[in-house]
């Protein structure tokens, strides 16, 4: 039997451990993992004792980003299939983003594309020190439209300009350094420095928490600044740009292994 795409549990602290469970292709996401994270979220949140929650990858890598498999399929679907992929890619990460108790994310290894933006959703990130991170859609003619405004939360759009634009990986420190993280630990001491983090969560109020975590996004440039018909329009804008002749030659170019031939146009 194929083990579930998306792993938790819940200790007697109140503490849930959510991991993505696709090692074999790096926890890429597709329509599977996408709903076990929405199926997680509404586990634990029938759980009235639960008070933190760690993400995690299971494998060398925390997240890297769209199956490209995935993608392929779902792009000869209809416009209406296209878009319901993209509202659920959505919801997913802001139910990470909104999620009324603390979230900590311990990333190693690979984190690209999507997994920016899951990060991006958390309240607390601790990167390995081998982690590598890129904001790589545009790569495949693509965009990052329904994670842009938690980018923009944590890193300003200065940095988005930047790293969004050129596809670019980069390493711990200059994640730390543009705020995508919050520490940079050696690999070894990863789960300890979660596990220092969640105790200094746990000492904490939680309703004072919540309170404070819900005044912060309301406060914040993007991730809840943005009302339901903007968020409409970014769920449309990345649907249409995966069916776009653009985003066929970057993904035809991914699959064999060469550089796209853009042609400049915008489609």
């Amino acid at each position: 039997m194929t083990a579930s795409p998306v792993l938790w549990s819940l200790d007697e602290r109140g503490v849930a451990t959510v991991t993505l469970n696709r090692p074999e292709v790096n926890n890429a996401y597709d329509g599977a993992l996408i709903s076990g994270v929405l199926a997680a979220m509404d586990d634990l949140a029938k759980k009235p004792a639960l008070r933190v929650v760690v993400l995690r990858g299971n494998g060398r890598h925390f997240q890297a980003g769209a199956d490209l498999k995935w993608i392929n399929g779902v792009r000869p679907q209809s416009a209406e299939a296209n878009e319901a992929a993209s509202r659920a890619t959505f919801e997913a990460v802001q139910r990470l983003n909104t999620l009324p108790i603390p979230t900590v994310a311990l990333v190693q290894g690979g984190c690209f594309g999507g997994g920016t933006g899951v990060i991006a959703a958390c309240d607390v990130v601790i990167a390995a020190d081998n982690a590598l991170f890129s904001i790589t859609e545009v790569r495949w003619g693509l965009t990052a439209a329904i994670i842009i405004p938690q980018l923009c939360d944590a890193i300003g759009v200065r940095q988005v300009r930047r790293y969004a634009l050129t596809g670019e990986r980069f390493g711990a420190e200059d994640a730390r350094r543009i705020g995508l993280v919050h520490e940079v630990v050696p690999l070894a001491d990863l789960e300890a420095a979660g596990a220092k983090v969640v105790e200094q969560l746990l000492a904490n109020g939680p309703g004072a928490m919540a309170e404070t975590k819900k005044l912060a996004l309301e406060s914040s440039f993007g991730g809840m600044a943005v009302d339901d018909a903007a968020y409409q329009r970014l769920v449309q804008l990345h649907s249409l740009k995966r069916q776009s002749a653009e985003a066929a030659e970057g993904l035809a170019s991914f699959a064999e292994k060469r550089a796209a031939k853009w042609s400049g146009g915008k489609g």
